[in-house]
Parts: C-alpha cells; structure tokens; sequence
C-alpha cells in the first residue's frame, strides 16, 4: 500500500487525545469492550508472554488488563501522547512496566519481544505496511503481533454528514499487509451501535474520547443546526435516540520463520 497523500496529522491527534485524557476511560466504552474481548483472544490459545510492548496505550484500560492477566516479566507502554504517562504512572515501576513516549512508527521497540499488541490505535497509523515489517524485526520467533483497529463502517454517520473521516483498511487489506511477515491465526470484525439521546451528545461523546483528532472545521451555529437536522433525520431509531457506528476489527498474527 503506498502511503497516503493527506498523512496523519500526529500533533493535532496528540493535543486531541491529550485534552481528553480525564474523561476518556468514562467515555470509551466500547474501546474497554474492545480491549476485554483482545485479551479473550490472546490468552485463549496462548500461554506465556515475557516481554510485552502496548503501542498507543492511551490511558491505560487495555495495559490494565494486560499487566494483571498476561503478567509479564517486561511491559513497555508508548503512546504518542507523552501526556498519558501521568495516566499510567501508578502503574509504572521502573523495572517492570516502563513508559516511553513517541510516534510508534518511529521509534524501536525492544528486540526480543513476545508480544507486540495494541487495541483501537492502527487507524491513526500513516504506514501500516511499514509499521509490521519493523514489528516482525522486534518480535521473537514465534511472537505474537495482536491488535484491534476499526474498518470502513466506523462512524459512518460522521463521514457522511461532514465528508470527513479516517482511511480505514478492510480486515483483507491488513491480512494481505501482514501476509509476507505473518501468519494469521484470528481475524474477526464486529458492529456496534450506540444510542444516544441527540447529535450533540454524539459530538460531546467524540470530543470526550479524543477521536476528532484530525477533524479542523470550526463547529459554528449554523452548520452545528445543519448537522443535528440531518443527523435526526438518517439516523434515528424508532425510541427517537441517534445512533454512532463502530466496527472493531480484530487480528492475531504469528511471526513467520524461515
């Protein structure tokens, strides 16, 4: 996949996930279902993992899980946001569980790691293709690379109101990107709906998630009334509560040898 010709703004991302850091965990629900039903996933068929990297940990719902169930001698959380490591600090040791900042398409993850996971951070990624060529570099042989993204469906209703929206890859379109490095052992993709009482709290549900990150459109009065009419008119459920899209997608895949 070549790569895109608008890339990600990471800074504004950053400052949006930064700014909504005390209200994410609230607000991220079906982010927390996502991450409880990745850990299902992975500690079903599979037992020890020593070496643990998080990429976008956020404020720290999936590294929770993944500290307590998986309990590994090493954990490293990144997030592009250097903020979120006030969120995590109680859970950083020094020894065991350390953070590092930075765009995890950037930095070296530690080799010799067995697994590599991440839940609902690919989407923001410029390069995915490039980004799982350097995961297979630092995985162990054997090791796991487990993520959840989201794919085309994702807040529809938001792109189709405001033409605006991420690039989502398809559950092929990651298998195939993974296919040279890996070898896929779960992929599976899922709908939500979420009702909410009107389009102003869907808005207010995003701005509180962080997820407008590369959103730059002044809301003014009138297009805000534009998008609420329109909003009512598509997408509402005969209990009269609007509905917001989301379509996780889930990937487990093993680091092929020679």
């Amino acid at each position: 996949m070549d790569k895109p010709l608008n890339p990600m703004d990471k800074q504004l991302i950053a400052a949006r996930f930064a700014k909504a850091r005390n209200t994410y965990t609230r607000e991220a629900r079906v982010q927390q279902q996502v991450a409880e039903k990745m850990m299902q996933l992975i500690k079903e068929p599979y037992t020890r993992f020593r070496r643990v990297v998080e990429f976008g940990c956020g404020t720290g719902s999936y590294s929770r899980i993944l500290l307590h169930t998986l309990q590994p001698e090493a954990l490293l959380l990144n997030d592009l946001c250097r903020e979120m490591e006030e969120c995590v600090k109680e859970l950083c040791d020094g020894t065991t569980v350390q953070f590092v900042p930075g765009d995890a398409e950037a930095i070296d993850f530690p080799g010799e790691t067995d697994l590599i996971t991440s839940c609902s951070t690919l989407q923001w990624f410029n390069d995915p293709g490039a980004f799982f060529t350097r995961c297979h570099q630092a995985l162990v042989a054997d090791g796991l690379l487990a993520f959840s993204t989201f794919g085309a469906t994702n807040m529809h209703e938001i792109r189709q109101l405001t033409g605006h929206g991420l690039d989502y890859l398809s559950v092929e379109e990651l298998q195939a990107l993974l296919s040279p490095g890996f070898d896929i052992l779960h992929a599976e993709e899922e709908v939500i709906s979420l009702p909410f009482p009107t389009p102003q709290a869907v808005l207010k549900h995003l701005k509180q998630t962080g997820v407008t990150g590369t959103e730059k459109r002044m809301w003014t009065r009138s297009r805000l009334q534009s998008f609420c009419k329109e909003y009512t008119t598509r997408f509402s459920d005969a209990a009269g509560n609007v509905s917001l899209t989301y379509h996780p997608i889930y990937i487990i895949a093993r680091k092929k040898t020679k």
